[in-house]
């Protein structure tokens, strides 16, 4: 069982159709029997990203119900979630300040990196991020993580 941490750019793409979509449908499929890692502010970031589209014209009130409905419920029942807690934020900060990082990138590579140490402290193998932010992958690549960036699979 392969273990991926998603980021927001990369899961949002499982729900609304965009390069590497059918990438990231294959990895998250639950028969493909991979786990899939997310930090819960992740929910609130894909929320944002399929209602904004309304407001662009690329989805519409029903699509974008439809989408949040399933991701809902995939969120209950397939992903992992973390908690951001006061050691995540420290670890944020500290890759924040290295990489001159977003907050919120700052947020998903120190969930990243902490979910990775505990795998490796426990004698399991390492996760593989998965993100479509060239500066997260960056910097994620800088910390020694595997990054997959599913607009290299259109």
């Amino acid at each position: 069982m392969a273990v991926y941490f998603f980021d927001t750019s990369a899961l949002v793409k499982r729900y609304v159709a965009e390069i590497g979509s059918p990438w990231v449908e294959g990895i998250t499929d639950p028969a493909s029997g991979n786990r899939i890692e997310i930090l819960t502010i992740t929910a609130v970031e894909v929320t944002s990203s399929v209602a904004r589209r309304v407001n662009n014209g690329t989805l519409t009130t029903s699509q974008r119900d439809a989408i949040i409905t399933q991701f809902r419920n995939d969120r209950d029942t397939q992903y992992r979630s973390a908690d951001v807690t006061p050691t995540l934020v420290e670890e944020a900060m500290t890759q924040a300040e290295r990489h001159a990082l977003r907050g919120y990138d700052a947020i998903q590579l120190a969930g990243a990196l902490l979910t990775n140490r505990e795998r490796i402290a426990n004698n399991l193998p390492p996760l593989t991020l998965v993100s479509s932010d060239v500066e997260l992958n960056t910097a994620a690549q800088a910390e020694g993580l595997h990054v997959e960036d599913p607009n290299n699979y259109p």
